[in-house]
C-alpha cells in the first residue's frame, strides 16, 4: 500500500507533463476568420465600334424609303434609273457637298479601335478563413504553412459618356458639267422624288475617300459586371514575435479562384446631336483563374488563445475574358490588393 502511495505522485507528474506537452502542440495550429476587402480590380468592356450610326436609321425620303447615306440618298427612280441616271436623290448641304461636277455622299461609323470602357472604382467585399500549421522554429523565428479559402463579391458599374473617333467614307456621284444642282441647307435639304421629274445625277458612285473625325461621336450607356469569386491560397509563412503580444508574419505561394460572373450593357452613339438606336446585351460565364499571392500580417494576442489580426495581400491571377452579347468583357485581377481584418484562435 505504501509502495502504491509513493507511485501516485509519479503518475500524476507524468500525466501533467503529458498534458503540458499536448498544450504546447495545440498552439501549433491557428484558425483565422477575417473580413476581406478587394481593391484594384477592373472590368473592361470592348467592341464599341459595333454600335450603329444614327443618321441612316432615323431618316426617310418623302416616299418613306430609308436614307442610304448620313447626309443624303441616291436611290433607283421610277424609270429604273434609265441611262445610268436618277432623279430620286437628295442631299443636305450644297455648299459642302458639291465638289466640281460631283455630289459627295458620306457614311460615318465608329472607327476601329474605338475606346474601351474600364470600370475600376468599386471595391469588393468578402471573407476569408485561414488554417495555419506551425512546422518548426529557428531562434525566435517561427515557420509553417497556411491554407486559406475566401469569397469575394464583385460589383462594377459605369454610366459615363465619352467621345469616340469616326471613320467617314465619302463617295462622289457625277452630274452633267455646266448644270447646277438644286441648292440645299441643313434647314432646307433637297429631296428628289421617286416619280420625278427632277435634277438627275449618275447612279453609280466613284472611288471612295476615307477620313477620320477625332471625337466625332458621343457614346452613352450603362455597363454592369457582377461576380462571385471563390478562391484559395496555399503557401509557407514566416512569423516573428515582437515583444510578448505582437507578431509579424510574411507568406506567399499559390493562389486560385473560380470567377462566376454576369454582365449586361446598354449603349447608343450620337453623331452631330442625332442619337442612334440603343443596343444591349447580357450573359453569364465562369472560369478558373490561377496565379500567386504575397501577404503580410500583424497580430495582437489579447488572451491565451485569441488574437486580433490585420493584413494586406497582393494577388496576381490570370485574366477572365468572355463575350457577353457582342461586348468582350475582360476582368483584370493581375494587380489586386486585399485588406483583411479579423480574429485568430490558437489551439
Amino acid at each position: 500500500m505504501k509502495r502504491l502511495q509513493r507511485t501516485w505522485p509519479l503518475v500524476i507528474a507524468c500525466v501533467c507533463a503529458s498534458l503540458t506537452t499536448c498544450g504546447a502542440e495545440d498552439v501549433t495550429n491557428r484558425l483565422t476568420l477575417s473580413g476581406r476587402f478587394g481593391f484594384n480590380i477592373s472590368a473592361r468592356f470592348k467592341g464599341l465600334n459595333t454600335l450603329p450610326p444614327p443618321a441612316t436609321a432615323a431618316r426617310k425620303t418623302p416616299q418613306g424609303d430609308l436614307y442610304n447615306y448620313d447626309d443624303g440618298y441616291v436611290l433607283t427612280d421610277n424609270t429604273g434609273s434609265f441611262g445610268g441616271q436618277t432623279w430620286y436623290w437628295g442631299y443636305d448641304n450644297s455648299s459642302r457637298q458639291i465638289s466640281g461636277n460631283n455630289i459627295l455622299m458620306s457614311r460615318s461609323s465608329l472607327a476601329s479601335g474605338a475606346p474601351s470602357v474600364t470600370i475600376d472604382d468599386d471595391p469588393g467585399y468578402g471573407a476569408e478563413l485561414v488554417y495555419s500549421r506551425l512546422l518548426g522554429t529557428k531562434g525566435r523565428l517561427r515557420y509553417g504553412v497556411e491554407l486559406a479559402a475566401n469569397y469575394l463579391n464583385l460589383s462594377l458599374s459605369d454610366s459615363r459618356s465619352f467621345s469616340g473617333n469616326l471613320t467617314r467614307t465619302s463617295v462622289p456621284y457625277p452630274f452633267t458639267p455646266g448644270t447646277t444642282p438644286p441648292s440645299a441647307s441643313p434647314d432646307a435639304p433637297y429631296q428628289g422624288s421617286f416619280e420625278g421629274p427632277g435634277f438627275v445625277i449618275g447612279d453609280t458612285p466613284g472611288a471612295p475617300t476615307t477620313t477620320t473625325v477625332i471625337g466625332g461621336a458621343i457614346i452613352q450607356g450603362h455597363r454592369q459586371f457582377d461576380a462571385d469569386v471563390w478562391g484559395f491560397r496555399l503557401g509557407p509563412y514566416l512569423e516573428l514575435p515582437v515583444g510578448d503580444r505582437l507578431k509579424l508574419s510574411l507568406s506567399g505561394g499559390l493562389a486560385g479562384a473560380l470567377l462566376d460572373g454576369s454582365a449586361d450593357w446598354s449603349e447608343t452613339v450620337s453623331i452631330g446631336g442625332v442619337r442612334g438606336p440603343t443596343l444591349s446585351g447580357s450573359g453569364h460565364a465562369d472560369d478558373f483563374l490561377w496565379g500567386f499571392y504575397l501577404a503580410a500580417n500583424a497580430s495582437w494576442q489579447f488572451s491565451e488563445r485569441w488574437s486580433a489580426i490585420a493584413g494586406a495581400q497582393f494577388q496576381d491571377l490570370s485574366n477572365f475574358s468572355h463575350s457577353f452579347g457582342g461586348r468582350q468583357v475582360e476582368v483584370d485581377m493581375s494587380k489586386s490588393v486585399f485588406v483583411t481584418i479579423g480574429l485568430s484562435f490558437n489551439f
